[in-house]
């Protein structure tokens, strides 16, 4: 199934949003370590797979949007990284 840009932006955002869960976990335990007790381990183990599996619907679904509207892979993943993560400010309303 092929996703609107601003589908393909969404997801993005995200799975940006769950790797900072991740880089929180991480700053919070530390590295990941035999150290940790199990809820620690399962949190980060559960908030690791499901930025990857976010991560890989993104890259999958960039793939189909890309093919589906005949351009490069590369440009689109670009357009979209950059939407997602330097958004522009709404417009002031006065």
């Amino acid at each position: 199934m092929a996703h609107t840009f601003d589908e393909l932006v969404e997801m993005q955002t995200a799975a940006d949003q769950a790797h900072r869960r991740v880089l929180e976990l991480r700053d919070t335990y530390g590295r990941p370590t035999t150290a940790w007790s199990p809820e620690q381990t399962h949190a980060y183990d559960t908030a690791w797979k499901d930025w990857r599996a976010m991560a890989a619907d993104v890259q999958a679904a960039v793939t189909a949007h890309a093919e589906a509207e005949g351009t490069d892979r590369y440009s689109v993943e670009a357009a979209v990284r950059k939407k997602a993560r330097h958004p522009e400010p709404e417009p002031a309303t006065a």
